[in-house]
């Protein structure tokens, strides 16, 4: 018996939920789908899955067989990684992390150049916006959005960054007014972001001139996309990064405050970082994905601000 490939087959099920399901992402019979798996727990003398009529699921040595052959066939696609690297072209499994709404808005409409720019490299790309743990995770590059945390055998290179744009609707200004200046928001309703810290303040930064203001409002979200959501809706006004709020703002979908100052939220940043392990210096994979989202960072033209729009 093929024991990698009964691996896989038994992984591909327990992802899949099923043996059918399983043979269509493998491109196989199910009858080889289930006499592979049979096969397997017959050599090992023990249930990995528990069958009914609707479902398969986990037994007890099969949870513990399941975590110990992903770990096995995730290293052997770092074994095969670690030669195609040395190869003229980027190849072979690459795993990244990506921020969620950053990843979908900004990063997946462009997967498809990558692939066909790199027809040897196979992306696993996950969406999180937590902060993963490279090597427990087995995650080979993490993007991240603002000051990435100082981590012990992590190298952190800064990509580009962004701009956050205080914005809202044209009808919840024509409701709630125009704000003139930023102490103004201390009288409007802020859509404010889940940070962790009870009291936010936004940092407008002009020149030498700093202002912060410690806006208030009855809505808060830990996506940023809703955040937009409502401010579309004429919640409020938000703080967005530019990669998401300029298409809304150059159709007026959303008005653009405050045009001569930057702004950030607390002492967040505006730095994008690529964060790997040591040992991937060098690795074609790596650095071609970090290529790619660099030209995606290339800085355009900011949209207009209320006051230019005058």
């Amino acid at each position: 018996m093929d024991k990698l490939l009964a691996m896989k087959m038994f992984i591909q099920a327990v992802d899949s939920k099923g043996f059918s399901s399983a043979a269509r992402a493998l491109g196989l019979a199910t009858s080889s789908v289930t006499r592979m798996i049979d096969s397997l727990e017959a050599e090992l003398g023990t249930v990995l899955l528990n069958r009914s009529t609707r479902q398969i699921t986990l037994s007890d040595a099969g949870a513990a067989y399941y975590r110990k052959a992903r770990d096995v066939l995730d290293a052997v696609a770092d074994a095969d990684a670690s030669v195609f690297d040395r190869g003229e072209a980027p190849a072979g499994q690459l795993r990244i992390s990506v921020p969620v709404t950053f990843g979908s808005r900004l990063i997946a409409p462009h997967i498809a150049a990558l692939l066909q720019r790199y027809p040897k490299l196979v992306l696993d790309m996950t969406l999180s916006d937590s902060i993963v743990e490279l090597l427990g995770e087995r995650v080979d590059l993490a993007i991240r959005l603002g000051s990435a945390a100082p981590m012990d055998d992590v190298v952190s290179r800064p990509l580009g960054t962004f701009q956050r744009y205080a914005v809202a609707s044209a009808d919840y200004l024509d409701t709630c007014g125009f704000p003139e200046q930023p102490t103004d928001l201390l009288q409007h309703e802020c859509l404010r972001f889940s940070y962790g810290e009870k009291q936010q303040v936004w940092t407008f930064l002009k020149g030498e001139e700093e202002l912060r203001v410690p806006v208030q409002g009855r809505f808060k979200s830990n996506n940023i996309e809703v955040l937009r959501d409502v401010a579309l809706a004429g919640g409020g006004i938000c703080l967005l990064p530019d990669w998401l709020a300029d298409d809304d703002i150059r159709s007026g979908r959303l008005t653009r405050l405050f045009g001569p100052y930057a702004i950030n939220p607390n002492s967040t940043s505006s730095v994008i970082s690529a964060l790997y392990l040591p040992n991937h210096r060098g690795s074609k994979r790596v650095n071609a994905f970090i290529d790619f989202l660099t030209e995606l960072l290339e800085p355009e033209a900011p949209p207009p601000c209320a006051a230019e729009l005058s």
